[in-house]
């Protein structure tokens, strides 16, 4: 599919930058690190030969240009726009990351295979690094103001274990041993709740 002229553009189609970050990011899941090259997103994305070298000239520009763009689409699944009765206990609190935990494990699974792709780079190249944990911060500081509107007299703590028992079963269910078995909503409820009771006290 070719990208439309800037001029033509509907109303809330992507750039030609966020066309380019998402196409890599469909190309991390798809195919891997290896399968990822300026080539084959501008093949994949429709776009002329060089159009992705025009935006991103290195390899190290095209991945910091998917970690930021993946940034952006994870965080619209996995922020609940509403978190109504935060203070009612931890049933409120679980539902709502239920909801955005069961929202990515069925329909952006793609999303999580890519941020896995971008992680284990991360780790090999200081400069990806940065800019990894910087976007992550944006996860990491909301959940805590969460834990402490919750109720915990330890957020960092107990955001770091609601942090850990998210991310271990999303792996689990996208690239682990249950990656077959998609937990449903009120199943994560239940995880979620036990966890929860435990570190708020209730």
């Amino acid at each position: 599919m070719t990208a439309a002229p800037r001029s033509a553009r509907t109303p809330g189609a992507p750039s030609r930058a966020e066309l380019i970050a998402d196409t890599a990011i469909a190309l991390l899941a798809e195919r891997g690190m290896r399968g990822l090259t300026h080539r084959a997103v501008d093949e994949a994305a429709g776009l002329p030969p060089g159009s992705t070298s025009n935006h991103a000239r290195t390899r190290a520009a095209l991945l910091e240009l998917a970690v930021r763009r993946h940034a952006v689409r994870e965080a619209r699944v996995l922020t609940p726009t509403e978190m109504p009765g935060l203070t009612d206990g931890p049933e409120a609190l679980a539902d709502a990351v239920a909801l955005a935990l069961h929202c990515i494990l069925t329909d952006h699974r793609e999303l999580l295979i890519a941020r896995y792709e971008l992680a284990l780079e991360a780790t090999r190249r200081p400069e990806l690094r940065k800019i990894y944990d910087a976007e992550g911060r944006a996860f990491r500081e909301p959940l805590v103001a969460l834990m402490a509107a919750a109720g915990s007299t330890e957020p960092e703590r107990h955001a770091l274990s609601l942090l850990a028992w998210s991310e271990g079963l999303m792996f689990s269910c996208v690239a682990g041993s249950f990656h077959a078995e998609v937990p449903t909503r009120a199943e994560l409820r239940n995880g979620l709740v036990e966890l929860l009771r435990g570190a708020l006290r209730r």
